[in-house]
């Protein structure tokens, strides 16, 4: 690992803001942004509607280092344009220490300012493989959640830790510690300079700054931010934080589109309010959902098959509620994450998966038949990868699951021939719909 600090690295960043402030401070309209408008998306004057999947481990898998490998990602990004899949949401990366229970590796950031170049490059590697390729990526620049380090992580830092490992001390014990992210000064500091860091980067592949890729769709402000409590308090500083960071990305990158991560009234204790008026900031272009059947309890593991009927029910009122939001706003919505376990819970690539199929076949369709939502992305793509155990350990291949999660219950892979070609049908036909 190779790791550069940021007094080390603000010569070249100086200078590369310098160079480039010009390009930062004004849109340019000849390159193909994709762009919210209406409802809709556009990139150009055509309307872009997609299905695509979640992608998170891409930064590690173009790196060189641990956990790279370039050859299964050229096979992965094929396949993925085979199946008609051109949006990927991508974690930029991981925070804190590494051989931590339940968190990924390699790691990025591995102190406040100072950076896992080996994943910084595998970062730059991707983008410039997806601009070749004609593909887009919404990049996330932090996680609520602790398989990533994220709001715990910055707490450390800012003095507040050590954070709880709800594989260790439960999620309570988590989510207590965490809700104090949105209240601390010295930790949202430190995340918004990750942000400058990372939005006024330069890819050393193509040359251009990240403000200038054809292939950046989104940056995204976190993976499911939340504010963790339902006091007021927290609440009113949750949303300011967001309106803050959307600002802050503007202000750095005028050209593309700011997206919150939100799993919808899930993620904002319930407050259906508190999530339309982080949505309504003029900074943020679109908004966003997430949807888990199973983790949210509408269905049983002994009855899937079953209880999938129910499960679209509820779908359709879950979203139909935040699309009603977004109408009023002129605003496109987006479901960004959404899984549904295989049969009989299991985990091998190419077991059944009769209950997702359905389920996956009912939400495509609504992108196809509705206007309630104008995107989706599959959580998650687990390609070509063959998990060596149950639960991730080094070095195993990275699937759709992060290593807190049984490798395989949400993945998709190129064995689960059904799926598969459900995804490729839905998926051409808004392609080729994009195009007429």
């Amino acid at each position: 690992m190779k790791a550069i600090s940021l007094l080390a690295a603000a010569s070249l960043l100086l200078g590369t803001a310098a160079c480039n402030n010009k390009k930062q401070q004004s849109v340019d309209d000849t390159v193909p942004f994709v762009t919210a408008k209406n409802g809709n998306f556009y990139i150009g004057d055509s309307i872009y509607n997609y299905v695509g999947t979640n992608f998170w481990y891409g930064a590690i898998l173009a790196s060189e280092g641990r956990g790279g490998d370039r050859t299964r990602l050229a096979r992965e990004l094929d396949l993925l344009q085979e199946l008609g899949i051109d949006n990927l949401r991508v974690l930029v990366g991981g925070d804190g220490d590494e051989n931590v229970p339940s968190h990924i590796m390699p790691v990025l950031q591995t102190a406040p300012g100072v950076y896992n170049d080996t994943i910084l490059d595998g970062l730059d590697y991707l983008m410039s493989q997806l601009e070749s390729r004609n593909m887009k990526a919404v990049l996330y620049l932090n996680n609520a959640w602790e398989w990533s380090g994220g709001y715990g992580q910055y707490l450390e830092w800012a003095g507040e830790g050590p954070t709880p490992n709800p594989a260790i001390d439960g999620y309570q014990a988590y989510i207590n510690h965490v809700a104090r992210f949105v209240t601390n000064d010295s930790a949202k500091a430190l995340a918004a300079d990750h942000v400058r860091n990372i939005v006024t980067r330069t890819n050393r592949y193509t040359g251009k700054p990240y403000t200038q890729s054809p292939a950046l769709m989104s940056w995204q402000i976190a993976n499911e931010p939340r504010a963790f409590a339902p006091d007021s308090t927290t609440k009113r500083a949750f949303a300011a934080w967001i309106k803050d960071q959307a600002s802050l990305i503007k202000s750095l990158d005028p050209n593309h589109m700011v997206s919150t991560g939100s799993e919808g009234l899930n993620g904002c204790e319930g407050d259906i309010d508190l999530w339309n008026e982080i949505h309504t900031d003029p900074n943020i272009d679109y908004g966003i959902i997430h949807l888990w059947p199973y983790n949210w309890s509408w269905v049983s593991p002994e009855t899937l098959i079953a209880d999938v009927d129910t499960a679209c029910v509820l779908t359709n009122d879950y979203i139909s509620r935040h699309a009603e939001l977004m109408r009023a706003a002129g605003k496109p919505l987006v479901l960004e994450e959404f899984g549904f376990p295989r049969d009989n819970m299991a985990y091998a690539p190419g077991s059944p998966t009769k209950a997702r199929d359905r389920f996956y076949s009912h939400v495509f369709s609504l992108i196809r038949d509705t206007d309630m939502i104008q995107g989706c992305n599959i959580w998650g793509w687990g390609g070509l990868a063959v998990p060596a155990h149950d639960n991730w350990q080094p070095w195993d291949p990275y699937t759709g699951d992060p290593a807190q999660e049984p490798q395989g219950l949400n993945s998709v892979f190129a064995a689960d021939s059904t799926t598969i070609k459900i995804i490729q049908s839905y998926a051409t036909t808004l392609r080729n719909r994009n195009t007429q």
